[in-house]
C-alpha cells in the first residue's frame, strides 16, 4: 500500500506525508487493517487525495510483490520463528480453534507466504480494500462541513466494489469437553498453557473478564506469577491474557516450567488459581488496582490525535457503536467483585478448557 499507485510513485506516499512534517504507518490485527496519517490541518486535502488514489488504483507488480513478500518472511523470522517461545501464540490458537479464522496467524505461515501470488493479492485488495468495507475517521483542527466536502470530493470518486464484501465467517462450535494436547518444540524449557473460550469484545461479560484476567495474570503482582514464580518456584515466568476482540476468543494462562519441576505441577497450579477465582471473591484492593490500571491505559491511549482516531474507528468497526469509545470508562468503574466471580464461573469451566503441554524437542513425554 506504500509502493505506488496510478499517480504516486513507490514510497512517494510516505515521503509526501513526511515532507510536510507528518507521519504515516499501518498495522493489522485479527479483525482490522488500519492505515493512518497525522499531518498539519492544512494538508488534509493532500492526504485525502493520497488515500483515494491508492484505494482506486494501487499498483502491484511481480517485482514489488516478490520484494514485499521477502520483507514479510523476514519479519516473521525475526518476530516469531527465531524467538524463544515465538510460536506459542500460534500453537495456542491452532489447538483452540477448529474452523474460525482465528486459528490462523495474521502474518501467515511460511508456506502461506511462499504459495501466495500477485493474483491473490489483487483479488484480496479488490474484495476488501473498497469503500463499502472502509471506515474513515478524521480527528483534529478542521471545519466539519469543509472536511466532509473534501472527503466527498476525493473519496467519492473511488469506484464501488465489483462484488459484495463476503461476511461468511465460520462460527466456532462450542467446546463440550476438556482438551489436553502434548507437543514438542525447539525450546529450552517446557511451557504449559491453560486456555478457556470466552466471549467477544463489547459483550457485557467482556468487561469483568478483563478484570479477572488482570487479577490472575497481568504482571508480577498477579496471582499466578506470585504463586508459581515467587511462592512455589515451579515456573520461571507466568503470564496470561483475555483476548477480547470481534468474535469470541480466549483467556489463556502460561507458565514456563522451572528446571527440576514438571509440567504437571505447573498446569495443576495454574488451574488451582483459576478455580480459586470461582470459589473465593477477589479482594476490593485487587478490584480497585485493576480499575486503576484500566483508567491509566484508557487515558494514555487517547493522548494523540492518532490514538483518538484509532479508538473511534475501533468502536465503529468492532462494536458498531461509536459511543462505546467513551462509554466503556463508566462500565469498568462500575464492575463489582460479584461480576468478576460470575464471569469466572461462567467461562472457566473444565469442559471449556484446553491444556497444552509443550516439551523441548527430544524430551521424554
Amino acid at each position: 500500500m506504500f509502493k505506488g499507485s496510478k499517480n504516486v510513485m513507490p514510497e512517494a506516499h510516505t515521503s509526501m506525508i513526511s515532507s510536510v512534517g507528518g507521519q504515516s504507518n499501518a498495522y493489522t490485527t485479527d479483525d482490522e487493517t488500519v492505515f493512518w496519517e497525522t499531518v498539519p490541518a492544512q494538508y488534509l486535502p493532500m492526504t485525502l487525495w493520497l488515500e483515494a488514489d491508492r484505494m482506486a488504483s494501487l499498483r502491484v507488480d511481480k517485482e514489488t510483490f516478490t520484494n514485499e513478500r521477502e520483507v514479510v518472511k523476514e519479519e516473521r523470522r525475526m518476530r516469531v520463528d527465531n524467538q524463544p517461545y515465538g510460536r506459542l501464540n500460534e500453537i495456542i490458537y491452532d489447538q483452540a480453534f477448529s474452523v474460525h479464522p482465528y486459528k490462523h496467524p495474521t502474518i501467515g505461515s511460511m508456506a502461506d507466504l511462499e504459495s501466495a501470488s500477485v493474483d491473490d493479492v489483487l483479488d484480496f485488495f479488490h474484495t476488501y480494500y473498497v469503500p463499502a468495507n472502509a471506515t474513515m475517521v478524521l480527528v483534529g483542527d478542521f471545519d466539519t462541513t469543509q472536511a466532509l466536502q473534501l472527503v466527498n470530493q476525493y473519496l467519492g470518486r473511488v469506484p464501488k466494489a465489483q462484488k459484495e464484501v463476503p461476511r461468511d465467517i465460520p462460527k466456532e462450535p462450542p467446546q463440550t469437553q476438556e482438551k489436553r494436547v502434548t507437543l514438542q518444540q525447539p525450546w529450552p524449557l517446557p511451557a504449559v498453557v491453560v486456555a478457556y473460550h470466552i466471549t467477544y469484545d463489547g459483550n457485557p461479560d467482556s468487561y469483568p473478564l478483563h478484570i479477572a484476567a488482570k487479577v490472575l495474570s497481568d504482571g508480577q503482582s498477579s496471582r499466578i506469577y506470585k504463586k508459581l514464580v515467587y511462592e512455589k518456584q515451579i515456573a520461571v515466568a507466568a503470564f496470561g491474557n483475555a483476548n477480547l476482540i470481534e468474535d469470541p476468543n480466549l483467556f489463556y494462562a502460561v507458565a514456563i516450567v522451572q528446571q527440576g519441576h514438571t509440567p504437571e505441577e505447573a498446569s495443576t497450579a495454574l488451574i488451582a488459581e483459576i478455580e480459586k477465582l470461582k470459589t473465593e471473591p477477589i479482594s476490593t484492593r485487587e478490584l480497585q488496582r485493576s480499575k486503576n490500571q484500566f483508567a491509566r491505559d484508557y487515558i494514555l491511549g487517547r493522548e494523540s490525535n492518532q490514538q483518538k482516531a484509532s479508538t473511534l474507528a475501533h468502536a465503529v468497526v468492532i462494536h458498531h457503536d461509536i459511543k462505546t469509545a467513551d462509554g466503556e470508562f463508566d462500565i469498568f468503574q462500575n464492575i463489582s467483585v460479584a461480576d468478576v466471580q460470575r464471569v469466572a464461573r461462567t467461562y472457566f469451566r473444565p469442559e471449556n478448557r484446553i491444556v497444552l503441554t509443550l516439551m523441548p524437542s527430544g524430551a521424554n513425554q
